[in-house]
């Protein structure tokens, strides 16, 4: 079995009939969209090179004598006005299902805007305890589990979604998760609730061909980014050799596809499309951590996938006495591809040089794809380690700190005597400035 048919057959065994995903698979949507009603409302991405494949899920709608109206997906990073404009066209068209045909942000956009179309403000009062003035708001449900108590509280179903990614990157169509912006603030927020993953999704991998550069090259480093942060965060979980398989073909399938992909290479799209879905199945056994909680308030600088890129080879220095074991793996992946001296004995060396050596591996991949390796060289100042920094104080985004294989305490002042010297190493690119726990 090689590497492709090794993860199609894992996101068989984990979504089973709940996900449809290869070449040419955009006319089953039709067929999905039935099985909930005779209508649906289609919030659908608005890129010109997605218009061809929208007009075939229409097509394939009216095959099925499904009844359908289209209106405009969400903004990168999703902002709120674009989240309360998407509910009020759910509670307008009032439809039995919703198709999400776009990338994270429209995907992440829908899952929120159905939980506002689907609820009253008084009952979220009544079951989050939270004043009327936010009830009516996305705000109560950030954080893990709310909406779920809301289902509960109702005994009313969510209406359904059925998710059609168009992008080889979050994995949204596969995941609990909803990360929702305010740009007032460039602060990114997010939601984690089984309750909110759709219960069916379609990826055409097809579709991802003549995608942009720029969000072929973010989606993979957001995969990426998925893949390594739950496997360093795995040590002692039941989950750890499950997180290491994915890991390990997650990374090879990326790394060694993503510039034929680039060159739109067919069979190297599906083997993107395949490592960022394995990256979903990554955050959906453990959670993200440190570089993604730093991406929440880079927005106004930083895509999502860059600024995860570039944290993330700084964390890995910082907690690399604790998983020795995951910077052999992702070490050995690094050096079959050349950003690693293949001679190099990674066994060998002490845990902080170990540690090291792999972000440096991670660095210069960064570097051969043209992406920016430190902060300062991306953009963002002083200002953003500030806001960096308090967002780590967030209850709301307090499950971050917990996923870390060295858990931080903010109420220990483990913010400012750890992660300060993290995310000012990742400003001027200098690993002397991490002090490890």
């Amino acid at each position: 079995m090689n590497e492709m048919e090794e993860a199609r057959q894992l996101l068989e065994e984990w979504k089973k009939d709940a996900y449809i995903f290869g070449l040419d698979v955009l006319e089953k949507a039709g067929e999905a969209a039935k099985s909930f009603g005779d209508h649906t409302l289609i919030v659908g991405s608005s890129s010109q090179w997605a218009q061809k494949h929208l007009e075939k899920i229409m097509n394939s709608l009216e095959a099925e004598g499904v009844s359908y109206n289209v209106v405009r997906g969400a903004r990168p990073n999703c902002p709120r006005e674009d989240l309360y404009r998407i509910a009020l066209q759910i509670s307008n068209h009032r439809p039995d299902s919703v198709i999400a045909f776009g990338g994270g942000s429209t995907i992440d956009g829908v899952k929120a805007a159905i939980v506002l179309a689907t609820y009253k403000p008084s009952e979220v009062s009544e079951a989050l305890r939270v004043e009327w003035d936010v009830a009516g708001t996305i705000d109560p449900y950030f954080g893990t589990g709310m909406v779920t108590k809301v289902k509960e509280a109702t005994g009313r179903e969510l209406i359904p979604m059925i998710a059609i990614q168009t992008a080889a990157s979050s994995a949204a169509h596969l995941t609990k998760y909803s990360n929702i912006t305010d740009p007032l603030v460039g602060q990114k927020k997010l939601i984690v609730d089984d309750a909110i993953t759709p219960p069916k999704a379609i990826f055409d991998y097809r579709v991802t061909v003549g995608a942009p550069k720029s969000l072929t090259l973010d989606g993979a480093l957001d995969g990426i980014a998925h893949l390594w942060e739950v496997f360093m965060g795995a040590t002692g979980k039941d989950y750890y050799e499950k997180s290491k398989h994915i890991t390990s073909l997650g990374f090879r399938l990326i790394i060694k596809n993503l510039k034929s992909a680039l060159e739109d290479d067919v069979d190297a799209r599906v083997a993107l499309g395949l490592g960022t879905d394995l990256g979903g199945y990554s955050i959906m056994i453990g959670g993200t951590n440190g570089p993604h909680l730093g991406s929440f308030s880079l927005v106004d600088v930083l895509s999502h996938g860059r600024a995860c890129a570039i944290l993330l080879p700084y964390y890995t220095v910082f907690f690399s006495p604790s998983i020795q074991d995951q910077l052999i793996v992702a070490g050995k992946i690094l050096q079959e591809a050349g950003f690693i001296a293949r001679d190099l004995d990674l066994q060998n060396l002490p845990a902080r040089e170990l540690g090291e050596t792999v972000a440096k591996g991670m660095i210069a991949f960064n570097k051969s794809l043209g992406f920016p390796t430190t902060l300062r060289e991306a953009g963002a100042t002083e200002d953003h380690l500030e806001r960096m920094l308090n967002a780590a104080k967030d209850p709301q985004l307090k499950m971050k700190l917990l996923n870390m294989p060295v858990p931080l305490d903010p109420e220990a002042g483990d913010i400012e005597k750890y992660m300060k010297g993290v995310l000012k190493a990742a400003f001027n690119g200098d690993f002397s400035q991490i002090k490890t726990k």
